[in-house]
């Protein structure tokens, strides 16, 4: 049976060099305010850009002027990426709409990148950048090139930004990787920017190290308010400057802001790790999250599925350095698609291979064909053809007679009369099987051993009569 991993892990796109590290791809002017709502929350989001038109952020539409606050070259929302993660304080409300009173987004490593590996079937591999180990995973967007391709490639080749999470150990765990080659300008090819913990001040020499690289700050600017005399041991910090034989000359030195302030509203979104189900505490992003008896799970999450490796949203409240949890939702996907556009009955419904796919808000659209496609999120899908060849990755729906709820959608060149799909069995008879909310014929399939709730594996097709075939079936391990 053909199988293919329909979301790729990995969403990369082979395009031109970036300027400034940025191709100004992406991005989308402002819009009209967001919907009242009752049920309204203030604060702080965080999370990766999903789709522009101003920018979603965590599923929420957040409403803005255009403009983003950045010391790292990026003023615009046209300068931005899906994949960079943004701090967005506001207000949002349970339709999904938001109101952005500030938009910030900083670079969280930039620099040379040292060495890559990277694993094509469990799609997982390291970044190192100036002794920095930035994990990749599948949630991870590269723009300029993928992982593969840079697997083995010769240090110093490349620059790199990133924009990531600081994980627990020191080390991090990358939503958006930009890569171009070296320009040959010696000052920029060796610009380096790292944020993390000051350990081994000395004042003396003005040195200390950051994440365990060497950095002397003898001629560094301070920033925001800091002042030389405020450097010590365990302060969060941002470092800017050159390297110079394995060392960090600090140009520029930042204290380094908390993600929320206190008592703040928060929306945030993460892969579960560290998670201590006597305390009902785990971690995303390098945030803790408490469950109390308060907390709602939404989506058929249940306190007792939380797992390490789940991909979950939380909304709560900041407290003294603790999320605490007032309802949790599942963003991994359960099903899979692959198939053509047959239709798009409205603004947000495409039937793909005679599955209903909805997107929503927090869908991430890419374009395999078209790395350099200037379009706002409201125009993904209006960009989307009758007859493209598409891979998408969601959640499956019961409801309205099933449908497949898109986290990703990825347009492909290729395609054949054959469709795939990834989902779990609603209804069964002798002749016939239900995935997906799609009847299909059994054909010559065996059906042994398959019963409704099966998660399955199915190769289908469209006969001459305008029927749906199951080719090959198999159970989902």
């Amino acid at each position: 049976m053909k199988r293919n991993a329909l979301s790729k892990a990995i969403k990369f796109a082979i395009g031109g060099a970036l300027a400034g590290m940025l191709a100004a791809c992406g991005g989308g002017g402002s819009s009209s305010g967001s919907s009242d709502s009752a049920d309204t929350s203030s604060g702080s989001s965080v999370g990766p850009v999903s789709g522009f038109g101003s920018v979603y952020v965590n599923g929420t539409r957040f409403h803005t002027d255009g403009a983003i606050n950045s010391d790292d070259g990026v003023e615009r929302e046209t300068q931005l990426e899906k994949g960079m993660i943004l701090k967005v304080r506001g207000s949002w409300d349970d339709s999904g709409e938001g109101e952005a009173q500030s938009v910030d987004y900083d670079d969280t490593i930039r620099g040379p990148l040292t060495s890559v590996t990277w694993d094509d079937v469990a799609k997982t591999g390291t970044l190192s950048v100036a002794g920095q180990t930035i994990h990749l995973d599948g949630q991870t967007v590269f723009k300029g090139l993928g992982p593969a391709e840079l697997n083995g490639v010769a240090a110093d080749t490349y620059r790199v930004r990133v924009s990531g999470w600081q994980l627990n150990d020191g080390s991090f765990r990358a939503s958006f990787v930009g890569v171009k080659a070296f320009s040959g300008d010696f000052n920029d090819d060796n610009e380096v920017e790292i944020e993390g913990v000051v350990e081994n001040l000395d004042t003396d020499a003005q040195t200390f190290t950051i994440n365990g690289f060497p950095v002397d700050y003898t001629s560094a600017v301070f920033d925001d308010d800091m002042a030389r005399d405020d450097l010590r041991n365990g302060l969060a910090i941002e470092v800017e400057g050159s390297l110079e034989g394995g060392v960090l000359i600090a140009r520029e030195i930042d204290d380094e802001d908390d993600l929320f302030d206190d008592d703040d509203d928060v929306e945030i979104a993460g892969t579960i790790y560290d998670f201590d189900g006597a305390n009902r505490t785990f971690f995303i992003n390098g945030v803790q999250v408490q469950i109390n008896g308060s907390t709602e799970f939404d989506d058929g999450l249940s306190e007792g599925s939380v797992v390490n490796g789940l991909l979950v949203k939380v909304e709560g409240e900041y407290r003294n350095g603790v999320l605490i949890a007032d309802e949790i939702e599942p963003r991994d996907g359960d099903a899979e698609l692959e198939g053509v556009i047959e239709s798009k009955p409205d603004s947000e419904t495409l039937i793909v291979s005679g599955v209903r796919v909805v997107i929503t808000s927090g869908t991430l659209i890419e374009d395999d064909d078209d790395d350099d496609r200037i379009t706002m999120r409201t125009q993904d899908i209006e960009s989307l053809n009758v007859g493209d060849f598409l891979e998408i990755e969601g959640r499956q729906r019961p409801d309205d007679g099933g449908f497949l709820e898109a986290i990703t959608v990825e347009r492909e060149d290729d395609s054949d009369d054959s469709y795939e799909m990834d989902g779990r069995v609603t209804a069964l008879s002798s002749t016939t099987i239900t995935v997906l909310g799609l009847e299909m014929l059994r054909g010559s399939a065996d059906f042994t051993g398959i019963e409704v709730g099966s998660e399955v594996e199915v190769d289908y097709f469209r006969n001459s009569g305008g029927d749906y075939v199951v080719n090959e079936i198999e159970e989902d391990d």
